[in-house]
């Protein structure tokens, strides 16, 4: 299939879209040169070849910058539970107008606004027209019964994979066996005799656990879809001292997605407590307060408050604002202020 000369375009305006193919899940930015609204069929350039995608919505654009250590953070809807957001004049709209259509959280679906692109961003080959989406309805009829030749196949070599879905390309006759292994697998054979049942190129791609989920999808321990599959682009790396620095449970079963790997939601806060750490003294040092040795035996970011335990065993709990660190001593101290509030009663 021909593409169109919009893709020679590196230096242009244009409607950037994220667009998201529905077969494996892939999300990308795409460029185009008029607008187009959500639910679009269009036909663009994949890691694979030429397929379908579907518009999702204009690409999104960057809101307020996020500062490190900021703790009036606000939720989905900026005006939520702040009367004093009346008088931000980022805010400012008609008098009769509702307050949520001058709220950039609030404004899911935007209008589409040209910008400057460059060589980066994919362009869309071309709209989806109605005989492709009619080979691409035969084409996903096609898939189950791929899946079941190929796993006769499987069997018939001896071959330790795991077929986990299929997918014939609208772009050019190839077809894709997704698959998963626990270590590398010769699939020459397996390839011949593929091709000589579809009569096409045959690509076979093992991926991991993850890629798994992230392609199939499901209902995750928290009654959401899965992360990977629902709004996750890349599947950046998530270790288990992101949980230890959130003070989670390391019980692997409350912790672990059904792929059973680390929960990708580990990954949300980790960077916010990091920053809130940084300005709090270490468990386990040592701060006098009132003639005795205090030490910090807990630090909990969402009360910002830090335990102190004494060697007799008492405990006192201390805002984060009132401990600091003396710039002349590299001590951390509690405020004399704060101390004898604590112990005048």
């Amino acid at each position: 299939m021909k593409q169109k000369a919009v893709h020679d375009h590196s230096d242009d305006w244009a409607y950037v879209y994220v667009i998201k193919n529905p077969s494996y899940n892939d999300i990308c930015l795409c460029a185009w040169d008029s607008v187009l609204y959500a639910g679009t069929p269009v036909v663009y350039e994949t890691r694979f070849g030429l397929d379908l995608g579907l518009v999702v919505g204009p690409a999104p654009v960057p809101g307020s910058h996020y500062v490190p250590g900021h703790t009036e953070v606000h939720g989905a809807c900026l005006h939520f539970g702040d009367e004093k957001e009346e008088d931000d004049v980022r805010y400012k709209a008609d008098d009769n107008a509702h307050q949520c259509d001058s709220c950039f959280a609030c404004r899911i679906t935007k209008d589409p606004e040209k910008m400057h692109v460059d060589g980066s961003v994919t362009w869309i080959d071309h709209l989806a027209t109605p005989s492709e989406m009619a080979r691409y309805s035969e084409n996903e009829a096609k898939e189950e019964e791929a899946l079941r030749i190929c796993r006769e196949k499987i069997r018939k070599h001896g071959l330790g994979m795991k077929l986990v879905t299929t997918h014939f390309l609208l772009g050019e006759p190839k077809v894709i066996f997704f698959f998963t292994a626990d270590e590398r697998v010769d699939f020459r054979d397996l390839v011949k005799d593929l091709v000589s049942v579809f009569r096409m190129r045959i690509e076979l791609r093992q991926i991991g656990v993850r890629d798994e989920s992230h392609l199939l999808g499901g209902l995750s321990v928290c009654g959401r879809d899965y992360c990977c599959h629902l709004m996750t682009r890349e599947m950046d790396p998530v270790t288990i001292k992101m949980a230890k620095e959130q003070n989670l449970s390391l019980n692997s079963m409350k912790i672990s997605g059904p792929c059973g790997r680390l929960l990708c939601c580990l990954a949300y806060e980790y960077d916010y407590y990091m920053e809130e750490k940084a300005g709090c003294p270490p468990e386990g040092t040592r701060i006098r307060i009132d003639h005795d040795l205090w030490r910090v035996n807990e630090i909990n970011i969402l009360s910002r408050m830090i335990t102190l335990t004494a060697s007799e065993g008492r405990t006192i709990s201390v805002p984060f604002e009132e401990i600091s660190q003396n710039s002349e001593t590299g001590y951390w101290e509690v405020s004399e202020e704060y101390q004898e509030e604590l112990f005048s009663s």
